[in-house]
């Protein structure tokens, strides 16, 4: 059941009556995501043929009710839906024939092998990054990077160094933030510009997502209105995690966006229209020891075919479901105090399941 129904009232024509309007599904469902144990600020927006259908704002910008609704349009921290932009990027990079699929990271970025940074270097592919198949372990599992220090800056090359002391994980599959540092890396070494730019003139600008950008050096923090997500610390005290070290996003998590442009992208990845699709399914397709997701992501009994795409760290969740066509695009965006973000995983499918399939 969702909870808040909320109701508004329309002035007829010629009479005095007042005629109660529909329920929002998408405000019901922010409403109900609200009351979720640990959410502090909810914001959605959802799109149909690029055109905003609904939007909804309920929680608070700050903890403990202060600040005011967030705006829905307001930026948010994106998190690994930057992955998706990432790889979006490398791959087009192969379709232009600058770079190979089955190209070793040894060749493709030498200082991994001449520094001894990157084991098995020589054996890596530019597929097995893509793919979290290439067996390097993430850089954060070393517990060097402290989530509350947002003005040290790191290089990619010291997180990736980092990750050496680490030992190899499995190369069946392996969710590892050090492969989107380096696909980041291969990026600038290959077209000899910032990641940030090559984001910028590839997707960006082309699709219109005009209020979206990467940070890259701290202590930059989101532009605009927006709301404060908060973590506990080791004495299990709330601090607000407003400002995040831009040094630990980059390629694998750093993006901020807003609803409009986040929607933007992945309507024109879902159609095709970034990546021919034999290219597009190296991203997408399952990889080695993974199994097939069930259809719709598990929503709407498998009627409604919809794909999750979700982002996060600590004070944050964000998560964009696309129908497989492309048209229907809800991004939502929680600002949290939870340490594990999983716990939030029931309540923010119900919340898209009360928009996409409200019958079921």
């Amino acid at each position: 059941m969702i909870a808040g129904l909320a109701f508004a009232t329309l002035a007829v024509t010629g009479s005095p009556a007042q005629a109660a309007a529909k329920p929002d599904p998408v405000q019901q469902a922010m409403d109900s995501l609200a009351k979720a144990d640990g959410v502090v600020g909810a914001i959605a927006e959802l799109y149909e043929d690029g055109k905003r259908v609904g939007h909804a704002s309920a929680g608070s910008r700050l903890l403990d009710g202060k600040g005011g609704r967030i705006p829905s349009s307001s930026r948010f921290r994106v998190g690994s839906q930057t992955k998706v932009m990432t790889a979006t990027v490398i791959l087009q990079l192969v379709k232009e024939g600058k770079l190979g699929l089955d190209d070793k990271l040894s060749d493709v970025l030498p200082v991994v092998a001449d520094q001894d940074l990157v084991e098995k270097a020589d054996e890596i592919t530019v597929r097995q990054l893509i793919r979290f198949t290439s067996g390097i372990p993430d850089f954060f599992a070393t517990g060097k990077f402290d989530p509350f220090d947002f003005t040290t800056y790191y290089s990619p090359i010291e997180l990736v160094k980092a990750s050496r002391s680490l030992p190899r994980t499995s190369t069946q599959f392996f969710y590892s933030n050090t492969n989107y540092v380096l696909l980041g890396m291969i990026i600038e070494k290959v077209t000899g510009h910032s990641l940030s730019a090559e984001l910028a003139k590839r997707i960006f600008e082309p699709l219109g997502m005009t209020l979206t950008y990467l940070p890259v050096k701290p202590p930059q923090g989101i532009v605009g209105p927006h709301g404060h997500g908060y973590f506990p610390d080791e004495q299990g005290k709330l601090r607000d995690m407003d400002r995040q070290n831009a040094s630990y996003g980059g390629g694998a998590g750093g993006v901020i966006s807003t609803a409009r442009d986040i929607s933007a992208f992945h309507r024109a990845f879902a159609q095709g229209r970034l990546l021919p699709a034999d290219l597009q399914r190296v991203f997408t397709d399952p990889p080695e020891g993974m199994p097939k997701p069930p259809p719709g992501g598990g929503l709407c009994g498998g009627k409604v075919a919809i794909r999750p795409w979700a982002g996060g760290a600590p004070g944050f969740n964000a998560v964009t479901f696309v129908t497989a066509d492309g048209r229907k695009q809800l991004a939502v965006s929680a600002t949290v105090t939870v340490k594990d973000l999983r716990s939030l995983d029931t309540a923010v499918n119900q919340a898209a399941k009360a928009v996409f399939c409200p019958k079921s």
